[in-house]
């Protein structure tokens, strides 16, 4: 870390609010921190992190200032033409950070992922206490996801994610706990690597397609086809399958019993939901593991998740719809990405 500033690799950093810029009223106000109604920028995140100028030359660039939540369809398609901005404009850029609040941060990175066109790294971070905590984790996780950004070894890796010093693909990482640090996990098959103290170290790639090598371009588009999620429970009857069909959803998502099947009176809402030319997935609501198309599926006209969980197998069938609407089509995009 004895390198001119001049040397350093420039990357740039997106602000969209979340914890990470969130000012609390008290250094020891770890969860309501929202109700003090204050939430930073991102030059006024960097400048409370000066050790960023340590590791690279960081550009701000001023988004929003949001709680995740808030974020869907307009902001990332803003944000996929933002970083092609930045690109064009800064020929020299190493990688681009995107500030982001966890609630969501997993369907951000995972949509950015499947529809951002630049080939240099994207790192979508957050974090678990607010700036003004004492002991906050939101500047470590910031410097750390601007060295990982800068890091050669991220290319061609999609986009990353970056909290409590693991890296994770964007595709397989999940938020796991309310509270804490180490929330951000993957399940079955666990990080791609670690920000060190003093590398970053990868041990894998991901196998499934990334950015920008992928066949969904937002950049004209003005909204997504409506898709939703149809929970099972034990006594679910259908009620809310209904619904979605009723609001003129063009797909749903099945998020059923493990290994992957609707409950009993969620069923038959779902078959006739296909035959009126609704597409609908079955995935599973137990976290982690691949769906199958057994005979019932089979026969229902149901397709398969393969492992997504069901918010990220929302966004990826709204996505191939923009496509196409054949289902062999849908199933070989779940099977690429």
């Amino acid at each position: 870390m004895t390198s001119s500033p001049a040397s350093l690799p420039k990357v740039a950093f997106i602000g969209t609010g979340g914890t990470i810029a969130s000012i609390g009223a008290t250094p020891l106000e770890l969860q309501d921190y929202g109700a003090n109604g204050v939430m930073l920028q991102a030059d006024e995140i960097v400048a409370r992190t000066p050790e960023l100028a340590m590791v690279a030359r960081v550009l701000p660039v001023r988004f929003s200032a949001v709680p995740s939540p808030n974020v869907y369809f307009g902001d990332w398609k803003a944000l996929v033409l933002l970083c092609d901005r930045l690109v064009a404009e800064h020929q020299d850029l190493a990688g681009i950070v995107i500030g982001h609040g966890t609630a969501s941060l997993e369907e951000t990175a995972y949509f950015l992922n499947l529809t951002l066109k630049i080939s240099i790294p994207v790192v979508v971070v957050g974090s678990q206490r607010p700036a003004s905590a004492l002991s906050t984790d939101a500047n470590m996780n910031l410097l750390n996801a601007v060295r990982t950004a800068a890091s050669p070894q991220a290319r061609g890796m999609g986009v990353l994610t970056l909290l409590n010093d693991e890296i994770h693909a964007a595709r397989e990482v999940t938020k796991t706990s309310t509270l804490r640090l180490q929330t951000f996990r993957t399940p079955d098959f666990g990080a791609l690597g670690h920000a060190d103290g003093d590398a970053i170290a990868f041990y894998r790639r991901p196998l499934r397609a990334t950015a920008p090598d992928t066949e969904f371009d937002i950049r004209t588009l003005d909204a997504l086809p409506r898709v939703d999620i149809a929970y099972s429970y034990t006594g679910s009857d259908g009620t809310a399958a209904r619904a979605f069909v009723a609001a003129g959803a063009k797909g749903i998502i099945s998020a059923g019993f493990a290994p992957g099947f609707a409950g009993p009176g969620d069923f038959p809402v779902l078959e006739q939901a296909v035959r009126d030319g609704v597409v609908v997935m079955q995935c599973t609501r137990a976290g982690s593991g691949r769906t199958f198309k057994g005979k019932r599926l089979r026969e229902a006209g149901f397709l398969i998740t393969d492992n997504l969980n069901p918010q990220k197998a929302r966004l990826l069938l709204a996505l191939a719809l923009t496509r196409t609407s054949d289902p062999a089509e849908i199933e070989r995009m779940f099977l690429a990405y």
